[in-house]
């Protein structure tokens, strides 16, 4: 394994981990969502670089598309759950109230 291919792979799972263990506020489950799309874009785009081939190289770009979207799409979310609940707890959210 590849220093670039294991520096990649471990800031995905430690993302991952981050994400399942620190479930406290929904801004830091945000940024663990953004961490791992990072390290897809940096993992596909050195994949493109390495295989030479024309084909694989929009993946990264259409991986970054998707990345902008969610990040927009949970910004929005945490600025409504600010708004009606007061915090962005994720223990306080009660799906049932909403």
């Amino acid at each position: 394994m590849t220093p670039i291919t294991f520096t990649t792979s471990s800031a995905f799972f430690l993302s991952l981990m981050g994400l399942t263990f620190h479930r406290t506020h929904l801004l830091s489950a945000l940024i663990c969502l953004e961490g791992m799309m990072l390290s897809l874009f940096t993992s596909f785009s050195l994949w493109a670089l390495q295989s030479d081939a024309a084909n694989f190289s929009t993946v990264p770009l259409c991986v970054l598309a998707f990345s902008a979207c969610e990040a927009s799409a949970g910004l929005a979310l945490l600025v409504a759950t600010a708004r009606t609940h007061g915090t962005d707890h994720l223990k306080k959210l009660n799906l049932l109230k909403c």
